[in-house]
């Protein structure tokens, strides 16, 4: 099976997709419950919300499932928010905490190596690459890093999370004028709640990337799935009259933020 796709465009900005994969190799199919199978736990139809929202944009998907492996955890496994529920390079659990896979089938140190190698670390060398090729264009890139997750999870934060929830773990992944432009622009977005730095700082991918010295600078944005889907629950299926106005600031933040990188370009 194919581990990424990359559309390769010319605009200092990339997007990431680390979460919207879906596809399972049997083996590992073989091994998930009947829980584990439902995948509940993807960024249902991100790719297709941000497509088209900027011209020339390079964009970097992993086509398997985070079940599989998580592209957005540390490859040593080290927790993002030590002390707080969260799910691991191979989850356990889904984010309601309950196991995803057949009792004693749960993988293990073997397992998460070679998972590593066959699709964790293939998926962060084409966006390592996709970064380095647009910076050598323009001296300068952002990584974009495109998230959804539900409203309401218990298990891994209290009450309702905001609409749009922006990561720059504390302002050290990018530029603080990238950060400004996201933030503006959904505290003005009518119907919608946002917050910077809340719940989600930022995962594994805006803090390795994130590097504003080396003008290399990373934001993430997770959306609540009730801004774009009808249901947050199986099928969890697409909402275009939602998603057409969730666009707009979208759209507003990434030609920006473009806008923002192309006058540093050197």
């Amino acid at each position: 099976m194919t581990v990424f796709e990359v559309k390769q465009g010319t605009s200092p900005v990339i997007l990431g997709f680390p979460h919207t994969g879906t596809d399972v190799p049997a083996d590992i199919w073989a091994r998930l419950n009947d829980n584990g199978r439902k995948l509940a736990d993807t960024d249902w139809h991100i790719h297709t919300l941000y497509d088209g929202l900027l011209d020339d944009a390079t964009t970097v998907r992993a086509t398997f499932h985070r079940y599989v492996i998580d592209a957005n955890r540390d490859p040593a496994g080290a927790s993002l928010y030590p002390g707080q529920n969260t799910t691991g390079l191979v989850p356990e659990t889904d984010f309601d905490g309950v196991a995803i896979w057949n009792a004693g089938e749960e993988p293990g140190e073997a397992d998460i190596a070679a998972r590593l190698a066959a699709f964790h670390a293939p998926y962060h060398a084409a966006l390592a690459a996709e970064i380095a090729r647009v910076k050598a264009i323009h001296g300068f890139a952002v990584l974009y890093d495109c998230h959804s997750i539900r409203s309401h999870i218990p298990f891994l934060f209290e009450g309702k999370l905001p609409d749009f929830n922006i990561g720059t773990d504390m302002g050290k992944t990018c530029a603080a004028e990238i950060e400004r432009i996201a933030v503006d622009v959904t505290t003005k977005a009518e119907g919608y709640t946002s917050i910077l730095n809340g719940r989600f700082k930022g995962g594994w991918t805006t803090r390795h990337y994130g590097k504003p010295e080396t003008r290399v600078h990373a934001i993430q944005m997770e959306l609540a799935q009730s801004t774009h889907l009808q249901s947050e629950d199986l099928p969890f299926a697409y909402d275009a009259a939602k998603a057409e106005q969730l666009r707009v600031p979208l759209k507003a933040i990434l030609t920006q933020i473009e806008a923002f990188a192309l006058s540093k370009n050197t």
